[in-house]
């Protein structure tokens, strides 16, 4: 049995391009599902870009130990199992590799990584519908798929193309989420959508997908995230953490109803036509 096969239940964090906060929401995701008190990996797929690291408040130059000379220890912060391509290469080493390079690295970690009996593996994927996505589409299980996206008309675009790559490889969406939804200002406490509103809404009636998340656009998740102690971890008590926990729970039933309903995993259809 691969190590991949003891996970109960692994759940995409995708966007359809990059600058949304897709690995902001990934990682603080992750902490508040530890926190609802399942045992949580959380997987960095960017192979060009992994920012894994330096969110979770790894130090630099941090190495998974080996196991039985093949399989990577995962490393373990705020509760949460991690790997990463940015724990095999110095932070400033530019990976430059064509796909199929890519594709191999991204299934080595994936698949030769000591990971425990999780209950979550949350996959942090790159920006795009590429050769990542289609890879572990065909490689594992998937119960489903969570679309970040922000308000804005060129987010909405791509959170569309995002969408449709899953459909087509049978992965369950089980929501959008809208981040950088509401900036409260932290002097009067004045709400403004900056980005604009009703994006998550126009998503939801156009493929029949809920809106899981609305997450603020706040300077302390970038501060917390910055500093390696994501905001579920470090406040607690911060608006921005009670709406990660309350995505946690959403994301927590979606994928119990998925699974009972029989629609997790994906079936991959090749036509020539």
């Amino acid at each position: 049995m691969r190590n991949i096969d003891k996970i109960k239940h692994i759940i995409c964090v995708a966007s359809g391009k990059g600058g949304v906060g897709k690995s902001t929401t990934a990682v603080n995701l992750a902490v508040a599902l530890s926190r609802l008190g399942h045992k949580v990996g959380l997987l960095d797929a960017d192979i060009y870009g992994p920012s894994l690291p330096l969110m979770m408040g790894v130090a630099a130059g941090t190495r998974p130990e080996i196991q039985d000379k093949k399989f990577m220890v995962p490393l373990v912060a705020h509760g949460v199992e991690c790997n990463s391509m940015g724990f095999l290469v110095e932070a400033k080493t530019a990976v430059v590799w064509r796909a199929p390079m890519i594709i191999s690295a991204f299934n080595q970690i994936l698949n030769d990584t000591a990971w425990s009996e999780l209950d979550y593996l949350l996959v942090d994927m790159p920006p795009g519908t590429g050769d990542i996505q289609l890879s572990l589409a065909q490689s594992v299980k998937v119960d489903g798929a969570v679309i970040v996206t922000t308000p804005q008309d060129v987010a909405l675009l791509d959170a569309r193309k995002g969408i449709e790559m899953f459909n087509k490889v049978n992965v369950p969406i089980l929501g959008v989420v809208e981040n950088m939804s509401i900036h409260i200002c932290s002097e009067c406490g004045h709400q403004e959508a900056i980005f604009g509103s009703g994006g998550g809404e126009l998503l939801s009636k156009e493929y029949g997908v809920e809106v899981i998340g609305r997450l603020p656009l706040d300077i302390s998740i970038r501060e917390a995230t910055d500093a390696g102690n994501p905001v579920v971890a470090s406040d607690p008590d911060h608006a921005a953490s009670k709406a990660y926990r309350q995505l946690a729970v959403n994301v927590e039933q979606l994928v119990a109803q998925s699974v009972s309903a029989g629609t997790a995993g994906p079936t991959l259809t090749i036509s020539n036509d």
